[in-house]
């Protein structure tokens, strides 16, 4: 099987116009730049604070895995229709599906809070205020834009605000970087093989390739085909060697923006909190305020102002994936360019996730704590999603003739062996 389409369907579908270069990014950017939020923004910088530039070279590494598996799961979503849950539904197990979505909801609720928290707290680094009442702000400002706007803005607002992610570029700027120290971080791997430097490699692969991706993925390349009025490419062979084309190009470049940020969160605070003897970062908040006296007040307010916005993106994509997943799960009618009333139930998961996140940060749980056991989660959910993962896109039942080449099924089945072996290092650590 191959990615072209047949030559001789006729699908009655008009090749699709071409675009310009910004109208190709979409669901590859959005979901690469989800990846930084606050709390990969704090794994990011616990890495930089504690080791240096010295494991600046796990996010180069882990750029082709995440990229191979992120294309997947867009290409399951643009050629059947459906998102990982429904085909799940369609065509294994429900057990498995049912196991799958319920670790997907805990994980989930868990980077909720976790995210809400950091969020909150940053912005009472630099407004007057506590953090609780901003926390509840941003949880229900984002399920009133979720809700309430229409899914072309809401799109539009989520790919304009990735430049955020642009923050850390700066902070990195203003730091008193050794670029060739930096530079030999980020090209020349080195790992110690004692227990930090291996919980390292596992808390970077373990925040860079998170399921919750690959769910919103697929999710939001069937809402575009909705939003585009087209069909999907198992049913209009015609439209997919640009669409391929445009998914494979909007995935690399989401995932090369994700990781050059995150090496750039590496690179400033290695540069700033390492050389200044601050090796222990509890959160991204944490590496905020530790920056000010090191870097100053414009480093401290980017990389402050950062985490909010880097939340606002992720909030969305945290409760929009796991409303995907359990929508999918119960044949529910789905999807953000849906009004209130025609999708009601899927909303209503979208509310009530980001609720129980707002609900988590009035407890007194550590926050580290609760990340832990959301890495755990993910780390123990992660293997097997992407096993299946693999089986559903070189599956003809579902794929028709666009099942993955063998040379993007390799890159997969190597992404989801590294993520096995990382959650056996994570279990036996």
């Amino acid at each position: 099987m191959t990615d072209a389409p047949d030559p001789l369907a006729d699908d009655g579908e008009e090749a699709p116009p071409r675009r310009s270069p910004l109208a190709v990014l979409g669901p590859g950017l959005v979901t690469g730049a989800a990846d930084d939020d606050p709390s990969g923004i704090g794994t990011y910088s616990q890495v930089g604070a504690q080791f240096g530039y010295g494991m600046a070279w796990t996010l180069l590494f882990s750029l082709p895995l995440m990229t191979a598996i992120q294309e997947i799961c867009g290409r399951i979503g643009a050629v059947s229709g459906q998102g990982i849950a429904h085909n799940l539904r369609a065509h294994y197990p429900r057990p498995l599906l049912r196991g799958v979505v319920m670790l997907l909801l805990i994980a989930n609720v868990i980077n909720l809070g976790a995210d809400l928290g950091a969020m909150g707290a940053a912005l009472a680094l630099v407004l007057p205020g506590r953090d609780m009442p901003f926390i509840i702000g941003f949880g229900l400002l984002s399920i009133a834009l979720e809700v309430f706007v229409s899914y072309a803005r809401y799109a539009s607002i989520l790919k304009w605000t990735t430049l955020s992610l642009l923050s850390y570029f700066a902070v990195a700027a203003v730091a008193h970087v050794s670029w060739a120290d930096a530079v030999r971080g980020v090209l020349i791997p080195h790992l110690a093989f004692d227990k930090a430097s291996v919980m390292a490699l596992v808390a970077v692969l373990g925040t860079t390739i998170s399921p919750y991706l690959f769910f919103w993925q697929a999710g939001q390349e069937v809402e575009e085909q909705r939003r585009r009025h087209t069909k999907p490419l198992c049913v209009a062979p015609r439209t997919a060697g640009a669409e391929l084309r445009r998914i494979r190009i909007d995935t690399l470049v989401g995932m090369v923006f994700s990781n050059l940020t995150a090496i750039f969160i590496v690179i400033a605070t290695a540069a700033t909190l390492h050389r200044a003897g601050i090796t222990e970062i509890d959160s991204a908040v944490q590496a905020a305020s530790a920056l000010r006296p090191l870097a100053g007040d414009f480093a401290f307010g980017l990389f402050a102002l950062g985490i909010v916005s880097t939340g606002l993106l992720a909030i969305p994509v945290l409760a929009g994936s796991a409303a995907y997943a359990v929508a999918e799960t119960f044949d529910w009618s789905e999807g953000l360019d849906r009004r209130l009333r025609e999708a009601k139930a899927f909303y209503a998961v979208i509310a009530l996730a980001t609720v129980a996140g707002i609900a988590l940060n009035l407890l007194a749980i550590d926050p580290m704590r609760a990340l832990y056991w959301a890495a755990v989660v993910n780390g123990l959910l992660a293997p097997p999603l992407m096993v299946v993962t693999m089986l559903i896109a070189r599956n003809p039942r579902v794929m028709g003739a666009f099942v993955i080449s063998p040379a993007l099924a390799l890159g997969g089945w190597l992404s989801t062996a590294v993520m096995a072996a990382v959650a056996l290092l994570f279990l036996l650590a």
